[in-house]
């Protein structure tokens, strides 16, 4: 079922208010003053249908106006051009403000007939479109845009002429429907000739769009076939269908316009769904330093785990080197979600962008996050018109993003703020451990000092071969170097892991700017382009493609 005119309307608006700017100046024009002429048309009377007699000079139009309306109202001239402004020939009261809006001055009443007769009719004798007065063209294709019903008037001379098929009828195409061909003078033709003239301009009017157009064979002289023509007329002022018509083919025409300008829809775009987002994402990892960051993270999990399961003397040492994500500003645990940075959140400045110390990407990496991005356009916009693909990239913009890296780096979440239970548990046996060792080393320095001064040495017991407070001692010792030995590896281990996690954590975060920054925005365009493609094919309707 056909879209009715309120609908496509509608749907032409949404298209042009969708594309605006970046769809051609000329077509949003051309569809803003359709739907301007459509709304006015529509706000003006519908009982009466316009219809207008257009032809070139000397074609006869006047002849046939007097003809058709049976008295001479219209006045055919010797000189040339003979008709300089419209004459409209009213039947039916109440068409008044609707010639104020076609701008006709010139008005002859006409008595109302019987049957279909007796409708509302306004019939247009139009200046000549071949005129050489500029102005009498202008009034005349002002009101070929605005009329219901177009007659066009040729003579077997000049219904070839290619002024009129090149610069009236084509741009009358998908107008067959209100557009009637009348080939006049046919008296000076034999009967086989006029239907050679009328197949040959069939033929015509197919190539320039109107298939199927209604053509007939007319004298105003004799008379022959004027009463069909009125007949045609009358018909169609009784339907009052064909303002309507008018209007719809109007807003066909339009929408087909913002349809070539949308281009074909495309197939599956490379893209979001494809993997072109990830791939950017990890080009700007690299330029946002990610792999420093990354590296950082793995030493400073070493780094807390040896501070806190190593073998207690010699932690200091551990401690004495300097944390790598400190170094860089960046904080470990989740204040960094809510702080953005591993400073306090009181030394900083409102709206200030504190830096992290990565360093600045190099060269190359920045080439590859631009080329990155220009494959993510690419890729996105492989199946859109240009102007569209230029509003994708006017979009996405050149701004360096560094910035929002670096922001997206130091607000992420890079190591828990407590170390796993595992550090926790050998930092106590490593605690245990070295007091079963001092325990030891003090038993045995009493003992010594007991024997040393000749006092009563008290029995030692024994543990196994040894005697207890060596056990004590040495055992203390040599378990805390091992279990520091093993936490040292395991620490290594885990440090691995927390790295890729704190890797797909930056990763996220650097996936969240691409989009952003890029995904987004391009998406953004590209709906527009879609909406835009939908609601101008609604506009076209069913002949839309």
């Amino acid at each position: 079922m056909s879209l009715p005119l309120r609908d496509r309307v509608t749907a032409l608006t949404a298209a042009l208010d969708a594309g605006e700017g970046r769809l051609p100046a000329d077509a949003v024009a051309d569809g803003r003053a359709v739907l301007a002429r459509v709304g006015e048309r529509a706000a003006l009377s519908a009982e009466h249908t316009v219809v207008a007699l257009a032809g070139a000079t000397g074609s006869g139009k006047s002849s046939l106006v007097n003809a058709l309306v049976g008295e001479e109202i219209a006045r055919p001239g010797v000189q040339r051009p003979t008709t300089g402004e419209a004459l409209a020939a009213v039947r039916g009261p109440g068409a008044d403000p609707l010639l104020d809006w076609l701008g006709v001055r010139r008005r002859h009443g006409l008595p109302a007939g019987p049957g279909a007769a007796g409708s509302r009719l306004v019939l247009l004798d139009l200046p000549d479109h071949d005129s050489v007065v500029e102005a009498h063209r202008l009034r005349a294709e002002h009101l070929i845009e605005r009329v219901d019903l177009l007659v066009w008037v040729v003579d077997p001379q000049k219904y070839a002429d290619a002024a009129l098929h090149e610069r009236y009828l084509r741009p009358l195409a998908r107008h067959a429907e209100v557009v009637v061909l009348v080939l006049n003078q046919a008296d000076r033709l034999a009967p086989a000739e006029v239907d050679a003239v009328l197949g040959d301009l069939r033929r015509l009017a197919a190539a320039d769009g109107l298939p199927g157009v209604r053509t007939l064979a007319v004298s105003a002289r004799t008379g022959e076939g004027v009463p069909a023509l009125r007949d045609l007329l009358d018909d169609a002022a009784e339907r009052r269908r064909v303002a309507v018509a008018r209007m719809t083919a109007d807003v066909e025409v339009a929408a087909r316009r913002v349809l070539d300008a949308c281009g074909a829809a495309p197939g599956r775009r490379r893209g979001r769904e494809d993997g072109g987002l990830p791939a950017l994402a990890d080009a700007l990892a690299e330029a946002a330093g990610v792999p420093v960051v990354v590296e950082a993270v793995r030493r400073a999990a070493v780094r807390r785990a040896g501070a806190r399961a190593g073998w207690p003397p010699v932690r200091w040492l551990a401690r004495l080197r300097p944390d790598p994500l400190r170094r860089l500003h960046l904080a470990t645990g989740a204040g960094a979600g809510r702080r953005g940075r591993g400073v306090p959140a009181d030394d900083a400045e409102p709206g200030a962008v504190e830096r992290t110390s990565l360093p600045p990407a190099g060269p190359a990496a920045r080439a590859a996050a631009s080329s990155a991005v220009r494959r993510y356009v690419d890729g996105a916009t492989a199946d859109v018109p240009d102007a569209w693909a230029l509003a994708v990239r006017d979009a996405v913009g050149v701004a360096d993003v560094a910035d929002d890296l670096d922001r997206a780096v130091g607000g992420t979440t890079l190591l828990p703020d407590r170390p796993g239970a595992w550090v926790r548990v050998a930092g106590w046996l490593q605690w245990l451990l070295l007091a079963a060792a001092v325990a030891g080393a003090l038993w045995l320095a009493a003992l010594a000092g007991l024997a040393y001064l000749r006092l009563p040495v008290p029995r030692t017991p024994e543990w196994g071969p040894f005697p207890a407070p060596t056990v004590l001692l040495v055992g203390g010792l040599l378990a805390g170097a091992l279990l520091a030995l093993l936490a040292s590896g395991l620490a290594r281990l885990r440090a691995r892991g927390r790295a890729r996690a704190a890797r797909a954590r930056l990763l996220a975060a650097v996936t969240r700017v691409a989009r952003e920054r890029v995904a987004d925005p391009a998406a953004a365009v590209l709906s527009d382009l879609a909406v835009c493609r939908e609601q101008a094919f609604r506009a076209a309707g069913d002949r839309g493609r």
